[in-house]
Formats: C-alpha cells, structure tokens, sequence
C-alpha cells in the first residue's frame, strides 16, 4: 500500500486556538466577518456532550443538533460521483437549498469503487473532489455525515472486491477509510464516519456479499461474512467495527464513528449488527437507525427507537412518512425526542417550490416532507430542556 498523508498533528485539533476551523470559516473569521450561513459561527469540530445524550461543538461547547438530510442521489437517481465533476454547480445549489431549509448536516454515501483504483491504491481524483466537497460544506455551514463502502450498484463494484475472501475485503475496507480520513483529516466539516450504509451481521453461513432484491436498482444491505464460522453475531461485528475504527484512526483519531443499521422484522433490540445495542454500542461514538413509522405501528416504532437508550447518542439517520400520514410521522418525530439527538431525512435535489408546482406524486411526497422540515426545525436545532 502507498503511503497516505496521515494528517496528524502534535495535539488534538479542539486543544489548540482556531483549530478544527477550516480554511474558509478561518478567512471569514480573520477578516472580521460572519461564519457561513446566516450570522451563524465558522464551524467547529464537533464532539459528544458531557451528559452522553446528544452533541456540541469541541471548542465553544455550543449544543449541536444534526437535522439534515440524505443527499444519496439526485432526482433522477444517479449518484453524486455520477455528476460532481461535471455538474458541480448543480451540487452547490443544492448545498445551498439544503442549508435554506433549515439543515445542518448532509449525509453523503461514497461508493468503494471510485475511492480505490486497486486494493492498495487510493483513487486521488476522487478524493479532491472530496476536498472540493468540504470546503462547500464549510462555505455553506454544513456538516457531512460521510457513509462510506457503498457498493450500491454492482457495475461500480470491482471485480477484486466482490471476489475477495473475507480478510481481504475488510482490509480493502480500512485502506478506503484510510483514504478518506486522511483527505478529511484537517477539515472541521465532517460530523462522523459512518463505516457502512446497512451491514448485516449474519447468524451462520451462506448467502451473497449483498443479499435480497435491489431497492430502486441499487444494493443498499452488506452481509459483513459468508461465514462467520465460531464467531457470535456480536463478536464479528466487534471484529470488523474495530478493523475500520482504527484505520480512520490512524488519520483522524478524535472525529466520532458510526455505523448505519435497522431493526430486523421489528424485534425488539433485534439490530442487523446484533441483539444488545449495549454491546454494539461499545465500539461507536453513537448509534445510528434507520426508522420509517407507519400509521399503524408508530407507537411500536417509538418502543424500537427506546430500546437504544444506552448511555451513547441516538441520531434517527433515515426516516420519512412513506408508510405514514404527516400527523403521524410529526407525533412519531416530536415524541422520538425522549431518546434521539439527531434526525436526518431525503434532498434529492428539487426545490420545495419546484415539488410545489408539481402534481407527480413523488414530488407531491416531497414536498410534505420538505414543509415539515422546514417548520419544525427550529425546534429541533434548540438545546433540549
């Protein structure tokens, strides 16, 4: 493997004045002027609260709330590495939309084939538009949410990936997050690490690296093992989530880490990485769900979400009123604040005025979202009483 720019200094980024700022926020700081948004402070690094429940800024100790959205894929379903290059305007305005919401968190889904040429060799043209993709997210006041090992459409996914043994595949897994932490290393705009969309750690043997049907096309769900052998379901995921955790590591030691997961067939404390959240929860900075109540069952959404009140933060990292109506997705989201911290829907790219004009029911959806979203995130992005 070639060596990496580690981009790890003496002290920690938060102990030292005006680091964990970014090169934008720093100039608007110097010159005397506002942060990015609104009047709004540069950003900072961030950091979990002293209480455990939620989040605040490394330097000032302001609370932090992640109210956002998914930018996974833009209203024609491609991808952001399909158009970022050629297209880049189009990825500020909506940069700029998200953050005229009301957002304060982005989360980005990289995929694995466009960070790694081969399994030892970091993709560099990739990673500076990753670069380019903090400094808007510092421009425009935002923080990233980076997932990352996104093998979402199989075309993208290399052959020496998809045919790799398991040791393999998760050392190919820790040189993409050594790429990417060491590109992000320096910048304060990164919220978290997410070391993968939706990993299932499986109960014994067989199956494809990516089980089920595609959703919309594309492969959102990765087995962790073909065969986990002797191993429990928590023991491999411990395994693996410590394999990546110390690899970004290496580059990146105190930004915090996640992993995406959701709950199987609604079993309580039924999670795709294991059955005891407090076990899981051990090895990340906080715990990320992946949460659509429907009108019938909103209550035993809640009941789920509870069951992850571990001492660690909650974000609630995909929810939207797919199955539900808009005044049962805004009680379910309203009363989720007993254990959640941060909340993070859809921006596929359309305007809330172009969802307006529009009767196509997609946008009709959206557009409900989108005006929740609106209205009641200055409620959300408050400190907690």
């Amino acid at each position: 493997m070639p060596a990496l720019h580690l981009g790890i200094r003496g002290p920690r980024a938060e102990e030292r004045p005006g680091a964990g700022i970014g090169p934008v926020a720093l100039l608007l700081l110097l010159a005397g002027c506002v942060g990015p948004g609104r009047g709004e402070p540069p950003l900072e690094r961030l950091r979990v609260a002293p209480d455990g429940r939620g989040f605040e800024t490394a330097l000032t100790g302001r609370p932090f709330t992640p109210w956002g959205f998914n930018y996974d894929h833009d209203d024609s379903g491609r991808l952001i590495e399909d158009y970022w290059e050629a297209e880049w305007p189009r990825v500020v305005d909506h940069f700029r939309a998200m953050k005229g919401l009301g957002a304060t968190v982005v989360r980005i889904h990289l995929q694995l084939g466009r960070y790694l040429v081969s399994p030892d060799t970091p993709n560099e043209k990739t990673l500076s538009r990753l670069r380019n993709l903090l400094g808007l997210a510092e421009e425009t006041g935002l923080y990233l949410d980076l997932t990352g090992l996104g093998c979402y459409r199989k075309s993208d996914t290399p052959d020496w990936y998809e045919k790799a043994p398991e040791r393999e595949r998760w050392a190919i897994q820790a040189r993409f997050w050594e790429a990417v932490a060491s590109a992000c290393a320096e910048s304060p705009a990164v919220f978290a690490y997410n070391l993968m969309n939706e990993p299932i750690s499986p109960s014994g043997p067989g199956g494809e690296w990516h089980p089920g049907e595609p959703l919309g096309g594309y492969y959102y769900v990765e087995q962790l093992s073909k065969d986990p052998g002797k191993r429990s379901r928590i023991e491999l995921t411990r395994e693996w989530m410590a394999t990546l955790t110390r690899a970004i590591r290496r580059h990146d030691p105190a930004r915090l880490v996640t992993c995406g997961m959701f709950f199987l067939f609604e079993v309580p404390q039924g999670l795709t990485l294991g059955t005891d959240p407090r076990e899981i929860a051990e090895g990340l900075d906080y715990l990320s769900v992946h949460l659509y109540p429907s009108d019938p069952k909103v209550d035993t959404a809640l009941q789920l979400l509870a069951t992850l009140a571990v001492g660690k933060p909650v974000v609630i990292e995909e929810m939207f009123p797919l199955g539900c109506s808009m005044e049962n997705f805004r009680r379910f989201v309203k009363a989720s604040r007993g254990t959640a911290s941060g909340w993070i829907g859809f921006y596929w790219g359309k305007t809330l005025e172009e969802c307006r004009r529009s009767s196509d029911l997609k946008d009709v959806f959206m557009r409900q979202w989108l005006e929740f979203f609106l209205s009641e995130g200055p409620g959300f992005k408050k400190e907690k009483p």
